[in-house]
């Protein structure tokens, strides 16, 4: 028996199997649950689709979350091809290079309507859409990461962009709360992957953790997808509008260890 059986889930935001998307989607199937991708643009289709198939051949459904027509239609394919959701998983964000790297007053008003419709209104978006096929007690969460609270150099617009998320996470959790249905936020530690590298500097995050972190080492996409399969599962039935940290402690250090004096 897997912690999943029975239920039906959605993942967004897979671009390869470096994805913590993917991770997410493949810990799921392996505790029972019945998987749907979205995937957007042509750029990524055949890799998703090759995820897909080994996650029991879940289906796959274009969804550019800035196009309402998408979101109508995803909620269309879902209802016939899974008969509704048990879990929704947030896993999309965006922000031009440029806006990642330089001065936060540079962010131009396109760049950061452009990061905050992808990063953050979408989670609204989907919840919009697709509320009407969520089952009672259904889970839905968001992957963030600590620059929405604290600052990461070169983090910037996105930061900016993950403080907006999780916020949504807490309004969600109240809407929808009367439902049994709960939201919450993953911030999960640095893991290499095609969006991480996109940040000026992410090597340098990876060698300073395990120095400052209670746990002395990384995370691993594994280690955010167990945390999803419990937030996806009745054992976290009373646990909403919450952040959890998934990030060996790093995030509860104020100061790092210090030199000895002399």
């Amino acid at each position: 028996m897997g912690l999943l059986d029975g239920k039906r889930a959605l993942v967004t935001g897979v671009a390869n199997r470096w994805s913590i998307a993917y991770a997410i989607a493949k810990a799921c199937h392996e505790q029972g649950a019945r998987l749907a991708f979205t995937y957007q643009g042509e750029r990524v289709r055949d890799e998703v689709e090759k995820l897909a198939a080994e996650c029991g051949g879940a289906p796959v459904l274009e969804c550019d979350v800035s196009k309402d027509e998408h979101l109508a239609r995803l909620r269309a394919d879902l209802r016939e091809r899974l008969g509704g959701l048990d879990t929704l998983i947030h896993s999309i964000a965006y922000a031009n290079k440029e806006d990642l790297a330089g001065k936060v007053y540079e962010t131009t008003r396109a760049g950061f309507a452009l990061s905050l419709d992808i990063s953050a209104y979408s989670l609204i978006a989907l919840v919009g859409a697709l509320h009407e096929i969520l089952a009672d007690g259904a889970s839905i969460m968001a992957l963030s990461y600590l620059g929405a609270t604290q600052i990461v150099p070169n983090y910037n617009l996105m930061g900016i962009a993950k403080a907006a998320l999780e916020a949504e996470v807490r309004y969600l959790a109240y809407d929808l709360g009367a439902r049994g249905i709960r939201v919450n936020a993953i911030s999960a530690g640095p893991v290499k992957t095609a969006s991480s590298r996109q940040v000026a500097g992410f090597s340098n995050i990876l060698n300073v953790v395990p120095k400052v972190a209670p746990l002395k080492r990384n995370i691993t996409a594994a280690d955010v997808a167990d945390t999803a399969v419990y937030l996806a599962s009745d054992l976290s039935r009373a646990i909403t509008a919450d952040v959890h940290f998934v990030d060996a402690g790093f995030h509860a250090v104020g100061l790092p260890p210090l030199e000895p004096a002399g």
